[in-house]
């Protein structure tokens, strides 16, 4: 089985007014973490945690001056990876 959560760069990159948002994927990084560890055998866990995605520019990009976007091909392209590949934490 696989376990695919979803965190943001935040948690690596604090922003301004963004305390709770990086408080929560910072835990949630440290959970995968410890979770790959005490998972059953066969049970993998993955995070993904993009930048601001290049769609998303206009209604958020005033909250990540300084950050490259990324395109949402690109974040889907990482669920893909995390789902059907074989690594895990």
């Amino acid at each position: 089985g696989s376990i695919t959560l979803v965190s943001g760069i935040v948690a690596q990159e604090p922003i301004a007014q963004g305390v709770n948002a990086t408080t929560v994927n910072a835990g949630l990084e440290g959970f995968v973490r410890a979770a790959a560890c005490e998972l059953p055998r066969g049970i993998r866990i993955n995070l993904i945690s993009p930048t601001v995605l290049s769609e998303s520019l206009a209604a958020y990009g005033d909250f990540f001056p300084g950050f490259a976007s990324v395109p949402a091909a690109a974040v889907a392209q990482a669920y893909r990876r995390s789902i059907e590949g074989v690594q895990t934490g």
